[in-house]
């Protein structure tokens, strides 16, 4: 029975990733039309996590009025289904619409580091299209590594991992990040983490304040930093318009080994928090990011 079962959700699966390929295929002026309609059915009828968001919402912004806060989450909403519609989008996008819709606009900022033989980490946040930031690829030559948390269903896992490195972008699971770009110190690289995942009970190492509450962070991007030197910057992400966007390099830490224990991690963390406080609407708040508190 049980081996039936999982023959049956893998054929699920299976058809749901050829569906998603053939949505892919047409153009983003058509696919809004379903983000509109997903919209509707993820707000008013579903309700996808409007409690969770709600609560998020409340205890990062108090100081916000009612009125203020449901502005925002209506405006979440919108921009959640476009993020969705946009990352289908990613599994036949062409390079030259990834750099159209996408656009980072100081390289350079990376080049001179690469210049000194350096590599860079990258910080980034889930704000704004973090999958597009995968196209990083196509504005250098050197080699580019994203840290990432894989997924549990195989087939999920190895559909999304191609579609994330179409465009040479080498993707490291979380769990063997340290030692594989590591791996790379003989050549510049530039490596992309993530500075909101939510570690599990055991790997909380560090709780600061983010968005006026208690938060557990990952310490790995400082730990990296400093055991090699590599300069960190932050995407910092912004929406131009509606599937345009831009990103910025900005250098946040020169000579990691010269910071006090926990500086790095505080810089990234309220970079992130201040790009948040600026345009709340597109960072994800329907996730539970507050489950973990301090003992």
């Amino acid at each position: 029975m049980r081996k039936g079962l999982c023959l049956d959700l893998a054929m699920l699966t299976r058809l749901v990733i050829l569906l998603l390929k053939l949505i892919a295929y047409l153009p983003l002026r058509i696919l809004y039309i379903f983000s509109d309609i997903l919209f509707i059915i993820l707000f008013y009828i579903v309700k996808y996590r409007r409690e969770v968001v709600a609560t998020n919402l409340k205890n990062a912004f108090s100081e916000k009025t009612e009125d203020e806060r449901k502005k925002i989450t209506r405006q979440y909403y919108h921009y959640l289904s476009d993020l969705i519609i946009e990352t289908i989008k990613m599994i036949r996008i062409t390079p030259a619409e990834a750099k159209k819709r996408f656009k980072f606009i100081n390289p350079e900022v990376l080049e001179n580091y690469f210049k000194q033989n350096k590599s860079v980490l990258a910080a980034a946040g889930h704000y704004g299209n973090w999958e597009m930031a995968s196209s990083v690829g196509l504005i250098t030559d050197k080699t580019v590594l994203a840290v990432y948390k894989p997924l549990t269903d195989p087939y999920f896992e190895a559909f999304l991992k191609k579609v994330r490195s179409r465009f040479d972008t080498n993707l490291i699971p979380m769990k063997t990040s340290f030692r594989e770009i590591l791996s790379y110190r003989k050549e510049p690289t530039v490596s992309i983490l993530i500075s909101d995942q939510t570690p599990v009970r055991k790997d909380v190492h560090y709780f600061t304040s983010f968005l006026n509450q208690p938060t557990a962070v990952f310490t790995g991007i400082e730990q990296l930093a400093r055991a090699y030197n590599y300069p960190v910057v932050f995407c910092d992400v912004k929406v131009v318009k509606r599937g345009h966007y831009t990103c910025e390099f900005v250098p946040l830490i020169e000579e990691p080994r010269s910071c006090q224990e926990h500086e790095i991690t505080e810089a990234h963390v309220k970079y992130l928090e201040k790009m948040i406080q600026k345009e709340p609407q597109y960072w994800i708040w329907s996730h539970k990011r507050w489950k973990l508190k301090p003992r």
